[in-house]
């Protein structure tokens, strides 16, 4: 993998209350999810550090719990390294968190989401070169390249995608974003293996192309 230039910078206005979120299934579950997606190396840290790779589950309304900003290159996390997003503003490019840490840098992004269609209650956001290259050349379904992560823009651009795409889960490119893949769905358990196999399928593109838009 390529290293983006400013993967994991925060760009929303961030609101911490400090906390920490006590154990629980829901943690749980996504930690193992986490952990999975961490061994394929989708989710990760770059040679400089950097992290990449983020999950978030809905709790109730427009609040989620989501994983902490910088804790990419940990493979399994304490529940002092979640977040619980309590509110966010798309206009005001703000987010109000509680959490030992500041929340994932795509925070906005899966907020958008979960805004955009009640039905989902998963959004995982991977990196990977290989996927990222072959679905845009093949025209999978993608944000403007022109629109970078983190920013007002792109969680306007994915509302607007998450209109056109009824059917979950789903699985899209964030073309402005290097090496940027975002699943979601209804449910942790079908995202993930909507992620495991798309990239199972990694040598037959057409294959995985056609399972995407099922």
């Amino acid at each position: 993998m390529s290293t983006p230039i400013d993967d994991g910078v925060i760009k929303y206005r961030s609101q911490r209350i400090a906390g920490v979120m006590e154990p629980s299934a829901q943690l749980e579950q996504l930690n193992r999810a986490r952990t999975t997606l961490f061994d394929l190396g989708l989710i990760g840290a770059y040679p400089n550090g950097i992290g990449y790779g983020n999950l978030s589950l809905r709790t109730s309304g427009q609040q989620f719990l989501i994983t902490g900003s910088a804790t990419g290159a940990t493979r399994r996390l304490q529940p002092d390294q979640f977040c619980l997003i309590e509110s966010f503003s798309i206009a005001r490019n703000s987010v109000r968190c509680r959490g030992s840490l500041d929340a994932s840098s795509e925070s906005m992004t899966h907020g958008a989401i979960y805004a955009a269609n009640p039905a989902v209650h998963c959004v995982i956001h991977v990196h990977s070169r290989l996927l990222f290259d072959a679905l845009l050349a093949h025209e999978a379904p993608h944000t403007p390249a022109d629109i970078p992560y983190g920013t007002p823009a792109m969680a306007r651009a994915v509302a607007q995608l998450v209109a056109t795409q009824p059917t979950l889960p789903v699985l899209f490119v964030m073309a402005g974003h290097d090496e940027g893949i975002v699943a979601y769905g209804a449910d942790i358990d079908s995202v993930l293996a909507l992620l495991v196999d798309t990239l199972n399928l990694d040598s037959s593109v057409d294959r995985s192309i056609a399972l995407i838009r099922q």
